[in-house]
């Protein structure tokens, strides 16, 4: 068995600063001495030798253990009690192993797999002591292992989806060191590791690259296709293998499917291209019958097994075994007056600042800084706990004494059980049995929170029932099941814009690529403001990106021509990259108003990427479609609805009928196809259904297919029932997207141009008036919707 440098708990008495050899030696000449110790004096075999024998007994070996604690010591550490001795604890490894930040033994080796022999250094959280003294429960065969052995057979990347504490780091790695006990270990701790990852993985003939939440290694500086091809090329001799929260999978990948002509197609395309590498292998948080009845099996020799199993099949059964029910529950009883109002507010603070795009621990500092303005917000006592207290108490929080139930689970009303939670960002948790990952990954903490002469390693995991996890040097990420509580309001502004003041430029592009996808263009363009003047790799384009969406079009098409002229230069005119940037600066010409100049790049565009990708290629389909809207948009609304026929013909010889994608080409063709409104609004019901069961009521595809049918009304002459729609809308998107987003203004002016059709031009004026005001702060002179707002005011007949 191997003693860990970078595990706590195995490794602090075998570290031996610059004297591993020593450490070894002495390991192993000391454990026959102590075995000869017990025997002669009144172990087994000592004939009877009584009280007094194994009193003699113990007092060798004591005196041993003493000489082998002194010589496994590393150098320079105080002996336990001495002064100073409490002050690293927790601190990881020295004498530079790990240095790199790849988890390594003492000998500085990376270790094959069967040497890694308990999960946590594969940064499985563990689920607290069993009767045994092992932190981790047994092992319960999952269904989805058959799956996950021959998804590694097939491929040398695979990735394992699931939710919080649904398992997938367990499951990921019994199988991994059951199929590859010799291959080569290779765990970067953190995102600034991975460089050092990916070279030492290639290196060797035999390896498994594990990248446990594969978020934390996706963003500025992080993994590449490319960078991927080099590593994960021999299925069975060196895997990728990865695990990711549903959550996040949905962000980077299948969210981006449904948005082919908004401008963030081309946002996340290098992450999209790293996911769809992947073959991919789901884990249920939920367990089947048989999974159940396999714990069952099981539980005689570890009781938490049991326990968990009697809280139902509401909870899954690592989700209950990982206390992520319970501690839910301690951090929603904690707001109360008299309670840890203080602690409350500042996992509140970590959590958010994870859910904002920050990637790895938060420092103590920030911390301070960040949790007050959620005191006032929480309704707590004017005297709240110290602030060290509360760090104290989040990091230790026992877990809420009433025990989960099913009944209310999964965010009843008014429960305090952690009901309606499911899943989450944080680390993901032990396949068949416990919870989330605790390494940090990502970025590092910011400045304050850092200390100069701290080695990387994995912060300490949360107790079984604490909210943070780390230390003072390091800093504190929040467990991976708070951060998608039931009923979590928006992240603030207030925790916004202090984080971004103290983030460096990649962090600040990871803020701003999580602000885009969901909707947020103006935060964005601040965030990737700051990472574009730190010259982070890509922020450049996806600032114009959020420009353009936040309502500059005009200066979006600017940079991105820009930005084209230098990768025509850098790389050639069909270079993807530059097919990427020639596919938004066509989409921005159109959003600033010149549908014709947009179409004729898009055809461009689309006979070049069929030539350079295929005429199957996302890409090229992406083109084509926005093509046909563009020519739609330029007076040719029949040319629309023909090339959109031809295109879901195509879409549907490759693609499910389910694909956001295959979704949006129909709504395309529908609204193009010049349809009597009779007969039209059966398939407009039937897409709307569709949209709703695939993509959930607040997705922008969904909310554009009930805009259509808005407007579609209008046409029809129903100005009332158009009104009411567009009311709807209009709420809709601000509480999605924001009020100041594009998309909510375009909708009011279409709520004010019903109201006028429906004989009200008093409440038209008001809400274009307000429209117009509003919108004129936010949108560039000459905008598309405030030439309209102008023109409806105009239309109406005088007060």
């Amino acid at each position: 068995m191997l003693l860990w440098r970078n595990d706590p708990a195995r490794a602090a008495a075998a570290r031996s600063g610059g004297r591993p050899a020593a450490a070894v030696i002495g390991a192993a000449v000391l454990a026959p001495a102590l075995a000869l110790a017990f025997l002669w004096a009144g172990g087994a075999g000592s004939g009877g030798a009584g009280a007094a024998g194994i009193a003699g007994g113990a007092t060798v070996l004591t005196a041993l253990l003493g000489l082998a604690a002194r010589l496994l010591r590393p150098r320079g550490t105080a002996h336990p009690g001495a002064p100073g001795s409490g002050s690293d604890a927790g601190r990881g490894p020295r004498s530079g192993s790990g240095a790199d930040g790849l988890l390594r033994t003492p000998g500085g080796r990376i270790p094959p797999l069967r040497r890694v022999d308990r999960p946590e250094q594969a940064g499985v959280h563990p689920a607290g002591p069993g009767r045994s003294g092992d932190p981790a429960p047994a092992y319960v065969r999952r269904d989805a292992e058959p799956r996950l052995r021959e998804a590694l057979g097939r491929s040398g990347f695979v990735l394992l989806l699931g939710e919080s504490t649904a398992g997938t780091s367990r499951l990921a790695y019994e199988v991994a060191r059951s199929l590859y006990p010799r291959h080569a270990f290779v765990r970067p701790l953190t995102r600034a590791a991975l460089p050092a990852a990916l070279r030492a993985a290639a290196r060797r003939r035999r390896s498994v690259l594990w990248l446990d939440d594969l978020d934390d290694f996706l963003g500025a500086g992080g993994l590449t296709a490319a960078l991927l091809a080099g590593v994960a090329a021999a299925p069975g001799r060196r895997i990728v293998l990865a695990t990711l929260r549903t959550q996040e999978f949905r962000r980077f990948h299948a969210h981006e499917k449904g948005r082919l002509t908004g401008s963030d197609r081309d946002a996340w395309r290098i992450q999209r291209e790293v996911l769809e590498r992947a073959e991919v292998v789901r884990l249920a948080l939920q367990w089947s019958a048989a999974e159940r009845h396999r714990a069952a099996a099981a539980q005689p020799y570890d009781p938490r097994i049991g326990e968990a199993l009697l809280a139902g099949e509401g909870f899954g059964v690592a989700e209950v075994l990982a206390a992520g029910p319970e501690r839910l529950a301690a951090w929603r009883e904690a707001r109360a007056p008299g309670a840890h109002p203080r602690g409350a507010a500042v996992v509140r603070a970590a959590v958010d600042c994870r859910r904002a795009g920050l990637r790895g621990p938060v420092g103590e500092d920030l911390l301070r800084t960040l949790h007050r303005p959620y005191l006032p917000a929480q309704g707590a006592d004017p005297l709240p706990e110290p602030f060290s207290d509360a760090l104290d108490w989040a990091v230790h929080a026992a877990p809420a004494a009433d025990p989960p139930s099913a009944a209310g689970h999964r965010g009843g009303a008014g429960s305090s059980s952690p009901a309606g939670h499911r899943g989450g960002a944080g680390s993901s948790s032990s396949a068949g049995h416990s919870a989330g990952a605790a390494h940090p990954g990502g970025a590092a903490a910011p400045a304050a929170a850092r200390s100069p002469a701290a080695r990387p390693a994995p912060a300490p995991a949360p107790s079984p029932g604490g909210l943070l996890a780390g230390d003072r040097a390091r800093g504190y990420t929040a467990f991976g099941y708070l951060l998608t509580a039931p009923g979590a309001e928006p992240v603030p502004d207030h925790l916004w814009r202090t984080l971004l003041t103290r983030v460096t430029a990649e962090q600040a592009y990871d803020l701003g690529l999580l602000a885009h996808q969901e909707g947020h263009p103006r935060r964005a363009a601040e965030a990737l403001t700051r990472a574009a003047l730190g010259r982070v790799p890509g922020a450049d384009f996806l600032l114009a990106l959020a420009l353009g969406d936040a309502g500059r079009p005009y200066r979006a098409a600017a940079d991105l021509a820009g930005i084209l002229r230098r990768r025509e230069d850098r790389l050639g005119p069909r270079h993807p990259d530059t097919l990427a940037a020639r596919h938004q600066l066509a989409f921005f010409t159109g959003e600033a108003g010149n549908p014709h100049a947009a179409a004729a790049r898009f055809a461009a565009l689309a006979a070049d990427a069929a030539s350079v990708l295929g005429p199957d290629h996302p890409d090229t389909l992406a083109a084509r479609h926005a093509l046909a809207h563009s020519t739609g948009e330029a007076g040719a609304p029949a040319e629309a609805a023909r090339q959109l026929a031809r295109l879901l013909t195509d879409r549907l010889r490759a693609q499910h009928p389910d694909d956001p994608r295959v979704l949006a080409t129909r709504r395309g063709l529908l609204w193009y196809r010049a349809d009597d409104p009779a007969r039209a609004a059966a398939p407009w019901a039937e897409l709307l259904a569709d949209t709703l069961r695939c993509l959930g009521p607040d997705d922008p595809h969904t909310l554009a297919v009930r805009g259509s049918r808005a407007a579609l009304a209008a046409r029809a002459g129903r100005t009332d029932e158009a009104a009411a729609a567009w009311e709807s809308v209009t709420a809709d998107r601000a509480r999605v997207m924001g009020p100041a987003h594009p998309h909510t203004i375009h909708a009011r002016l279409e709520w004010a141009r019903a109201l006028a059709g429906s004989g009200r031009p008093g409440p038209a004026r008001a809400l274009l008036t307000r429209t117009l005001g509003d919108a004129g702060t936010l949108l560039e002179p000459g905008h598309r919707h405030l030439r309209r707002a102008r023109e409806l005011l105009a239309e109406l007949p005088p007060a």
